[in-house]
């Protein structure tokens, strides 16, 4: 499964959608900008996309509720740790009120991966966010005795966040 990325404007976005119905298609509106999310076992239609491989998902996204886009640059030496950590991860985000679903995305000719969450609303992620499931998820070290803790990132991580329409969330 890949995911592929592009942005316009919020209205060019949707022409595209349409125009391309049964293709499964998310459009998310942001500040500023809005982006095409296409997820496909194939190709897509777009000309310029940023290309990510699916490693792991739960549940399928929905043109609805509240997108964050956690974009991590990692080193190439890195990879397979943060791989290994977030496939080894608890998955207690799972059963959080308001969660929708998750994506972990690799990076094809990028060093900056994606963990997209979708949620009912910004309140269920700032819950989360808040949770002591969080802090743990946050907290574990994955320390080997006699190994040398390296930084295996490329730059500081940075968050991204989109509504997919306007959420029933109060």
């Amino acid at each position: 499964m890949y995911i592929y990325l592009t942005s316009g404007t919020p209205e060019f976005m949707e022409k595209v959608r349409k125009k391309h119905s049964k293709e499964k298609m998310f459009v998310l509106h942001g500040s500023g900008n809005s982006v095409l999310l296409h997820e496909t076992e194939g190709k897509t239609v777009f000309a310029t996309p940023r290309k990510f491989e699916v490693i792991d998902s739960v549940n399928a996204l929905e043109q609805k509720g509240y997108f964050v886009l956690n974009n991590i640059p990692v080193s190439d030496e890195g990879r397979p740790i943060f791989e290994k950590r977030f496939l080894n991860r608890a998955r207690t985000i799972e059963q959080e009120p308001g969660f929708i679903a998750f994506r972990l995305l690799r990076p094809i000719k990028s060093d900056t991966y994606i963990v997209l969450t979708q949620w009912t609303g910004p309140h269920s992620f700032e819950a989360w966010k808040n949770s002591k499931n969080f802090t743990d998820a946050h907290t574990k070290q994955d320390a080997t005795p006699g190994v040398k803790k390296q930084n295996i990132f490329n730059a500081a991580s940075y968050i991204t966040t989109y509504s997919g329409k306007v959420s029933d969330e109060k």
